[in-house]
């Protein structure tokens, strides 16, 4: 192993006595480079061998690199670089390919390798690490777009980029980013020889035999990997992906109007297809005139509209799905939060929009969050009404929906509705009781607004009866500050003592309590020992705050600070697992006043 390592250290000689000759680098500095890259190589020369010792050994020669790139720009030198940067290149290109070859599934180290390859440039060895590692990873299809765009943007090969994508389709036959990739690469390919062309012919130069072909100029290639990509993925939205990369070109005229005849006559089945169509509507050429006010900007984005709304119009009839209306709704909707100062276009914006919702409702086609802007609308127009009547709708077209439900209701509370109280109830038996939480919450703070005590005790009494859990103790702690709060101090204890005993409980329901006895004028400690004890009887195996606040209280100005040592005790005795570690290191900082 010394004599390998010696061989190699040998080999740096040449260009470090260059770096020394030119006066990049101090003798002093090339010794403790030649000491670095010895400890270095020893470590890659061992029997068993780590990553992280190739990648420390690749990552110390590219910050030799870069120092001597700044060094020659410090100094103004930028000769003898085959004898000086060319090695340490050759060098870092070498042990990269002994350690992809050892940790091949590394992805990240195949692309390390290909980012050193781009940045010093080394073009000519990145096409040799794609391949290789094309070989190990043949089932990233990410990689093999990589590899072809590095192709043809780099090494400017469009032979070579359409060759990788093909091979790619053979092993990812229906993977939608590498043929939108590969159909974007021949346009491009194509745009570029009609750059040529026009270049050629403003330069007058004579082509001899050589021609360009016009159906490559025209987008042709391009028109076959269309075909043959549709006649895999039939899918409306990849077939306008690929619609929306051509529009990207300005040659594609014919290309375009082809994918569109073929989306009009083979998807329309799909709502995306029309709602596709319909927003074209909006990129169609308004009248010139009418443009130069505000009002008739605003009747020709109108008379846009309008036409757009035809073409959904059209859809809905021909395909009454949820999605259709989805698409047709959020078309109105988007339509109506874009700001205009003409009052007609947001008054014709709203009625266009209201129609729309109330017919995908007739159809029981409209989705739950669409409710939602329905009765914001309304609300916001004044119709308490319709207003009132959607939320009814609501809730029965999405039953068993916590969020229309809980929508529904804050809309009548805020309308003043006199049905609110049994709505809740209704509400409670449609959803799912493990859901429940919101409509709980709800009701607790319509019944503390609204009813009278007697009638808000008997809704938590309801509420501490469920089954959940979680909303049986979000009641208690409701309960427990809502007596403290109607009945003060002697209301709030009876609460708390009538409810100790019923499980399941939370820690808050007791540090609620503790809470409320420290705010009175003379908190009494033996009653904020008891609600610490019975806390402790439920959380005390693996809560360590709560020991730890219970020696503070017990340290505090009402306390027995001789009580501290058998809490102590206590807590290392019933708690378990990594609590206790915790436990004893924040009382270590406790008793040396950092905590």
């Amino acid at each position: 192993m010394a004599e390998i390592v010696q061989h190699r250290i040998e080999e740096r000689i040449p260009e470090l006595e260059q770096l020394e000759r030119v006066g990049l680098f101090t003798k002093k500095e090339v010794k403790s480079i030649i000491k670095r890259a010895t400890a270095l190589e020893y470590k890659l020369h061992r029997l068993i061998v780590n990553k992280e010792d190739f990648i420390a050994y690749i990552q110390y020669e590219i910050n030799v690199l870069e120092l001597i790139k700044k060094r020659r720009a410090h100094i103004h030198y930028q000769f003898k670089k085959e004898e000086i940067e060319f090695p340490v290149i050759h060098r870092i290109n070498s042990v990269f390919r002994r350690a992809t070859n050892k940790w091949k599934d590394d992805v990240q180290l195949w692309l390390s390798h290909v980012a050193f390859c781009k940045k010093w440039a080394t073009k000519g060895q990145i096409s040799k690490v794609f391949s290789a590692m094309l070989a190990i990873h043949p089932d990233k299809p990410a990689l093999w777009i990589m590899a072809a765009k590095n192709e043809l943007e780099d090494r400017n090969s469009s032979e070579s980029a359409r060759h990788l994508f093909l091979r790619a389709l053979r092993f990812h036959p229906d993977n939608k980013k590498v043929y939108q990739e590969y159909f974007r690469m021949e346009l491009l390919h194509c745009e570029k020889l009609r750059k040529q062309k026009k270049e050629l012919e403003k330069a007058e130069m004579d082509l001899g035999e050589y021609e360009f072909s016009p159906e490559i100029l025209s987008g042709k290639l391009a028109e076959v990997v269309y075909r043959d990509a549709t006649g895999k993925i039939k899918e409306a939205e990849f077939v306008i992906s690929l619609l929306n990369i051509a529009a990207i070109f300005d040659f594609t005229k014919e290309l375009q109007d082809f994918i569109l005849q073929d989306l009009q006559a083979n998807y329309t089945e799909d709502s995306l297809t029309w709602d596709f169509m319909a927003k074209r509507e909006l990129e169609a050429p308004g009248a010139g005139e009418e443009l130069q006010t505000a009002k008739g900007r605003a009747s020709d984005i109108n008379r846009r509209e309008e036409r757009c709304c035809q073409v959904y119009e059209e859809a809905v009839k021909s395909l009454s799905t949820e999605p259709m209306w989805t698409c047709y709704v959020a078309f109105c909707l988007e339509r109506l939060k874009r700001k205009t100062n003409v009052q007609e276009l947001k008054e014709k914006r709203q009625e266009r929009q209201l129609g729309v919702l109330q017919r995908a409702h007739d159809s029981s086609l409209l989705k739950e969050e669409y409710y939602k802007n329905w009765l914001q609308i309304l609300l916001s127009s004044g119709d308490v009404e319709g207003a009132a009547s959607v939320a009814m709708a609501a809730t029965q077209r999405y039953s068993q929906s916590v969020s229309v439900w809980s929508l529904s209701l804050r809309t009548l509370m805020q309308l003043g509705s006199g049905d609110v109280g049994r709505l809740f109830q209704e509400a409670l038996t449609h959803v799912n009781p493990k859901e429940s939480l919101p409509l709980w919450q709800l009701q607790v703070q319509w019944s503390v607004a609204n009813q009278s005590p007697e009638e808000t005790e008997a809704v938590f009494k309801r509420g501490l009866l469920s089954a959940v859990a979680v909303v049986a103790m979000e009641m208690k702690e409701r309960y427990l500050d809502w007596s403290y709060s109607t009945g003060g101090y002697k209301k709030c204890r009876k609460t708390f003592t009538s409810l100790q005993e019923n499980r399941p409980l939370s820690k808050a329901f007791f540090t609620r309590m503790i809470e409320i006895e420290k705010e009175q004028e003379t908190p009494k400690m033996n009653n904020l020992r008891d609600y610490y004890e019975r806390a402790l009887q439920e959380f005390g195996t693996s809560d360590d705050d709560l020991w730890l606040h219970y020696i503070q209280e017990e340290l505090g100005a009402f306390g027995q600070p001789e009580n501290c040592g058998k809490i102590h005790w206590r807590a290392m005795k019933f708690l378990e697992g990594e609590s206790v570690e915790r436990f004893t290191s924040k009382y270590t900082l406790l008793q040396t006043g950092h905590l």
